[in-house]
């Protein structure tokens, strides 16, 4: 699998929360406070929720989620079962079409798995 697909989505996000930041900073500095709070350990750890925070990305169909969720959850300690498990609850509650979002979740897997 291609993981070149995965660093130009990543940088799609640096570049676009860059812009935002410039344009809208008051929008954005509220969202990345209440991102950083949210994802803080509390009675669900930080992997718990980048878990589930990729589950709803393949249930959403973003990529750009999939991909920088697979990689703060293994970089929380998330192991590629509980990923590629976590994938599949996605599929059970949205279906067929999140199916297919397992790909990008794959290609995240390996790309973040080398590095």
């Amino acid at each position: 699998m291609e993981s070149g697909d995965v660093e130009v989505k990543l940088k799609e996000i640096e570049e676009l929360l860059e812009r935002l930041g410039k344009e809208h900073p008051k929008e954005i500095s509220a969202f990345s406070r209440f991102l950083r709070e949210t994802l803080d350990n509390k009675a669900l750890t930080t992997r718990e929720k980048e878990l589930i925070a990729v589950a709803l990305g393949i249930a959403a169909g973003c990529e750009w989620c999939i991909y920088l969720h697979t990689q703060k959850a293994l970089e929380a300690g998330a192991k590629s079962e509980e990923l590629i498990e976590a994938g599949l609850v996605a599929v059970l509650m949205a279906g067929g079409p999140a199916l297919m979002h397992l790909i990008p979740l794959m290609k995240a897997i390996e790309k973040f798995k080398k590095e």
